[in-house]
């Protein structure tokens, strides 16, 4: 994903002052420690990145846990010319369906390869990342999330989509990021969802989310909602303000005009200090806590439709 300027707008009138609850229980079952395990799982292949054995590794994982948890997995195939090689980039989306005619439905979706290149590493910047927060982090979430509605089906339909190909593109060049998501905007498997959540960068131990203004111009009341149900839970990591502009899996989603919003802490860790895009993306900078205050407000929202 890319970042454009920074916003800090408090949305006074539209979610609420910054007074937070305690913590209570959204009886979701949501596990913040099995999330912690998909997570560590996904860096122990090694840099997910297209045309690797790794990213084999990572969608016949994907595949296994999906079918023990949806009605139905695709894996949705798709090859791109690479633009930076003469290579061709075999990529697959993972799609697990929960009641795939139900509707309404919705689109739960996160990247599961990691970045090709540590571009803001200092050392090594041509390597390739683990991605433990930038990439495994959604997708733990979603693994968890699908689990825990097998054992308690929503009474909406679901589809958990796993993108390929977010990360590929170099600073700069736009057109060669979201790879998996613009494919899967222009192939959607029907029925059509009428909302779509990315999750992105979720699993940072000093987690802050504020909210994405894309997401916030495009689907105000949805935002609302998930918002609305972190305060409620006691979920501090949520903030009630604008932050940055980041153009993110939802956005070909926002172009053709779902109720998409991205769920994304961009500041990882914080103002002063930077992991993204960086070897420094690994497991012991995220945290249980962090998923499951991420995983339980989206799936709280799921439950009460």
């Amino acid at each position: 994903m890319t970042r454009t300027f920074i916003s800090k707008i408090f949305l006074t009138g539209l979610l609420w002052v910054s007074v937070w609850s305690q913590k209570v229980d959204a009886q979701t079952g949501f596990d913040g420690d099995v999330a912690m395990d998909y997570l560590e799982q996904q860096c122990d292949f090694g840099p997910r990145v297209p045309n690797t054995p790794a990213a084999q590794q990572a969608i016949r994982y994907f595949e296994k846990l999906l079918t023990e948890s949806c009605d139905t997995v695709i894996l949705q195939r798709f090859d791109q010319a690479d633009p930076y090689s003469e290579q061709t980039l075999h990529l697959v989306n993972v799609v697990g369906r929960l009641a795939p005619e139900q509707t309404p439905r919705i689109i739960l979706g996160a990247h599961w390869d990691s970045r090709p290149r540590a571009d803001q590493s200092l050392i090594d910047p041509e390597k390739p990342i683990i991605g433990a927060n930038d990439g495994a982090s959604g997708v733990a979430i979603l693994l968890e999330i699908a689990r825990q509605l097998h054992a308690k089906p929503a009474r909406i339909g679901v589809d958990l989509v796993l993108f390929d190909g977010e990360d590929w593109g170099k600073e700069g060049d736009i057109n060669s990021y979201l790879l998996g998501s613009r494919y899967y905007a222009n192939h959607a498997i029907p029925p059509r969802a009428e909302w779509v959540i990315v999750l992105d960068m979720v699993g940072d131990a000093d987690l802050s989310i504020p909210v994405e203004p894309y997401s916030h111009k495009q689907a105000p009341e949805f935002v609302r909602q998930i918002w609305e149900i972190a305060r409620e839970l006691g979920y501090f990591q949520f903030k009630p303000y604008l932050g940055t502009p980041v153009f993110d899996d939802h956005i070909p989603f926002v172009e053709r005009f779902y109720q998409a919003i991205d769920i994304i802490d961009f500041q990882y860790p914080n103002a002063n200090e930077n992991y993204w895009h960086t070897h420094e993306d690994t497991p012991d900078k995220c945290s249980s806590e962090s998923l499951e205050a991420v995983g339980n407000t989206v799936l709280t929202w799921i439950y009460r439709q």
